[in-house]
């Protein structure tokens, strides 16, 4: 009797994998999601959010390595709450906040489950480069008004795909392209054309955007990932099959602009963005202007003004994340972001080039995380919901990376206790 109720040891393992396959697929779904926000709430949150609640209910654990990614998101969203407080109209504030801590909370989901089984990296990048392609595609195909209802996918005679904004839209498609380009330089020829094609319609709906953040993030990126895989692989072969394909590449790429830039639409814009400065970034109470007076104005405001604040007392929005942490999230909020953007850079740089099987992701996300940090000089990303991927990505690598040197160094403490046992 007793033999019929107490299982061996391996009849569940078949159903385990299954319901793992089914988790990591759930997940690449919500990243593919991402791609398509043109409503709010979109489906990512609906879908992300009832993904996090069933995997919380199964036992999602967070580890010593992530604790830190926990705390300061805590401290972070501490800060926002507290900016409420000065407020005398809340209004959409607390839906702001909502948001925030929503994503916030994804971060960590997406370094707990990285953590847990590292093979998720491969299916969620994947994803993201489906997600990318998609609405890269509508963006280019409402820009000519290709498709009917196109202009849903366009905003100011720029593209923006399935997003709400063209700002968004290019630097979202960034590290997927990075994806297929660290795949051509270190992937078989018989997929570059493929991986080629899926680069071209990426690179087009970022062009598309007329995004200058977009644009030099996309060439910073592109560049440094060669330079980092030039570092790590030194080869001679590889080095010079980087070059022949970095080459062709970027002939690629400028023949491209050269036939798009013979359109009188797509010429007149890109004339227009390709100055350095313009009107609203310099002109009286431009965007750097607002953000000397801001800067100077949060100095007195230890718990800021609240979100959405700002842009009631000026034209605009902050436009820079570092002042936005000031004014929405107050000095603890400020102090916790910049060390959260401190420590998982540290991260990154620390790991990525070490052999591992995660190693080509955490890269990818690490560049591509250090050149958000640069555009948000110019542009408010607390409300990204890639940025808050790429954060976890890092931090899930890292983690990985912790229990393998603690794994290592375990084996090697017994190795040397065993042999030590035999002399």
């Amino acid at each position: 009797m007793l033999s019929t109720i107490v299982a061996p040891a391996g009849v569940f393992r078949p159903q385990l994998a299954a319901f793992g396959l089914i988790g990591s697929a759930a997940v690449a779904f919500g990243v593919f999601l991402q791609g398509f926000v043109i409503v709010e709430p979109a489906p990512h949150e609906l879908f992300v959010a009832g993904l996090i609640g069933v995997w919380a209910f199964c036992g999602l654990r967070i580890s010593r390595s992530t604790a830190p990614l926990f705390t300061l998101l805590v401290l972070f969203m501490t800060g926002g709450l507290m900016s409420l407080t000065v407020m005398d109209d809340l209004d959409v504030a607390p839906m702001y906040m909502a948001i925030s801590g929503f994503l916030a909370i994804t971060s960590i989901f997406y370094a707990a489950i990285i953590e847990a089984r590292h093979e998720r990296l491969k299916l969620m990048f994947r994803a993201w480069v489906g997600a990318g392609v998609g609405t890269a595609t509508l963006g280019i195909l409402g820009y000519f008004g290709a498709i009917p209802g196109g202009e849903a996918f366009t905003r100011y005679d720029r593209a923006m795909g399935a997003f709400q904004d063209p700002n968004v839209f290019g630097p979202f498609l960034v590290a997927p392209s990075l994806f297929l380009i660290h795949g051509v330089l270190k992937g078989r020829l018989i997929d570059l054309p493929l991986r080629a094609v899926g680069i071209l319609i990426m690179a087009f709906g970022l062009f598309l955007s007329f995004s200058r953040a977009a644009w030099a993030l996309y060439l910073f990126s592109a560049c440094m990932l060669v330079f980092i895989m030039l570092l790590k692989e030194r080869t001679g072969a590889f080095r010079l099959k980087i070059f022949v394909i970095a080459l062709g590449g970027v002939i690629l790429m400028v023949t491209s602009l050269v036939v798009a830039l013979q359109i009188p639409q797509v010429a007149d814009l890109f004339s227009n963005r390709t100055q350095l400065v313009q009107d609203y970034d310099g002109g009286h109470l431009g965007r750097f202007e607002r953000h000397r007076i801001g800067f100077l104005m949060s100095m007195e405001k230890p718990l800021g003004i609240g979100p959405m604040m700002f842009s009631k007392i000026f034209p605009e929005d902050e436009h820079n994340i570092w002042l936005k942490t000031l004014t929405s999230y107050g000095w603890l909020g400020f102090v916790s972001y910049v060390t959260l953007i401190v420590w998982t850079l540290s991260i990154g740089f620390r790991f990525m080039l070490l052999e591992r099987p995660w190693q080509p992701y955490m890269m990818i996300a690490w560049i591509v995380l250090l050149g958000h940090v640069g555009i948000g000089n110019v542009i408010d990303t607390d409300h990204w919901r890639h940025f808050f991927l790429l954060l976890g990505i890092i931090w899930g690598c890292g983690a990985l990376e912790y229990r393998y040197s603690r794994r290592s160094q375990a084996q090697g403490l017994h190795k040397t206790t065993s042999e030590g046992a035999a002399a």
